[in-house]
């Protein structure tokens, strides 16, 4: 059997994860291996680890890595942490390939480590832009430490195979959040508010926002304008889910935690969980701030975005996205769009290009044809010229 490591560090990555990994476990020829990492060990972002033991999936090793601060000095202390965490955790498992998705520093920690082992990595939702982000330069990074690519568009496939990848090992199947949403029973709205202890309003908005690490502006005066344009929006339900570990983090939680309390109408959780996240989204009138959620799986609902500032700049979007600056007026009149009746009468025609499903049962076929022995060795693949040297 081969054994299957898949590492994860987040909530949102392990909701994307989630079905590949049932469909690794519950194949014959594969062994699943899991890792925990990052947030998901720690107590004030919701311990989601146990999340990941609650479906039912036996988590082998926890690498503790995530220091106290959110300062940048912090956050590359972390990064070593984890490089050391996972060179152990490896040795011990000797995992025949490493799975990860994205492009966050613990991912950075675990395939650095990998690389070093020798061991072959594939790499999820790869060739994709977050320019307002530092996450944009990793995920190009960990494209150039694996060996194996499944990328949720054809877009993303050529601009893998741009940096110099092998077009035989960049597989375009699709994002696996449109996966999650086909396979993830939902709640009903009675059930969900029952578990949130939260009443659903007429209109309701699902909102999350994270440091945008590359911007010149702090985190927390552009988390202001946000909060400054949702205070007038008294009979609008406010569901928030906190930010990330990311350098600035824990003044946006605050932040956050400050605006509900005493607000009837707005709640804020540490973590939903895939099922409660689902429901909430397939719920409300418009998934808000700058979470990757709102163009990988909201178009699926046919639910509006209201994307905010550059976190997400450079990547697919659907035409139900609606990009605003960071500031309470365009923000504000971004939200006015989105629960306007002209904007509504078009949700319903939106394709998502991120794709109908299916991407866990083609990456997990891929995996199963790899010839390992092949995998580690790399030769840098050079785009085709025509005379004169342009690219053909």
């Amino acid at each position: 059997m081969r054994r299957i490591c898949v590492v994860t560090g987040t909530r949102a990555e392990y909701g994307l994860l989630r079905w590949l990994m049932r469909d690794i476990a519950d194949d014959p020829e594969l062994l699943l291996q899991v890792i925990a990492t990052c947030m998901h060990l720690a107590p004030e972002f919701g311990e989601t680890y146990r999340e990941i033991e609650a479906d039912g999936f036996v988590i082998d090793r926890k690498v503790e890595m995530l220091l106290s601060g959110d300062t940048p000095s912090a956050i590359g202390k972390s990064i070593g942490l984890g490089v050391i965490g996972f060179a152990d955790a490896f040795q011990s498992l000797s995992p025949d390939l490493v799975v990860v998705l994205g492009d966050r520093f613990e991912i950075l920690a675990a395939v650095s480590a990998a690389l070093v082992a020798r061991i072959p990595v594939a790499h999820l939702h790869g060739g994709e832009l977050t320019e307002g982000a530092v996450d944009d330069a990793i995920r190009h990074a960990i494209t150039k430490m694996s060996q194996v690519h499944f990328v949720a568009t054809e877009a993303y496939r050529q601009r893998v195979i741009q940096l110099g990848e092998t077009p035989a090992r960049v597989h375009c199947v699709g994002g696996l959040g449109v996966d999650a949403i086909m396979r993830q029973p939902r709640l009903s709205r009675e059930a969900l508010e029952a578990s949130l202890d939260f009443r659903f309003r007429e209109r309701n908005l699902l909102v999350t926002f994270h440091p945008a690490t590359l911007d010149a502006a702090s985190p927390a005066g552009q988390m202001a304008e946000l909060l400054a344009a949702l205070a007038p929006l008294d009979d609008v339900g406010l569901l928030f889910t906190l930010p990330n570990a990311d350098a600035g983090g824990r003044e946006l939680t605050r932040q956050v935690q400050a605006f509900v309390a005493g607000r009837s109408n707005a709640r804020a959780f540490a973590s939903l969980g895939q099922q409660r996240y689902l429901s909430c989204m397939a719920l409300v009138d418009g998934v808000v701030g700058n979470s990757s959620s709102g163009l990988l799986e909201a178009p699926s609902f046919h639910v509006g975005t209201v994307n905010i500032g550059s976190r997400q700049q450079g990547r697919a979007q659907a035409s139900s996205v609606i990009n605003s600056e960071v500031d309470r007026k365009a923000i504000g009149e971004a939200l006015a769009t989105l629960f306007s009746a002209e904007y509504r009468g078009k949700l319903y025609n939106v394709v998502n290009p991120y794709g109908n499903g299916g991407a866990s049962t083609r990456i997990v076929a891929e995996i199963k044809r790899l010839e390992l022995d092949e995998l580690v060795k790399k030769t840098f693949y050079d785009l085709p010229t025509v005379a004169g040297g342009e690219v053909s």
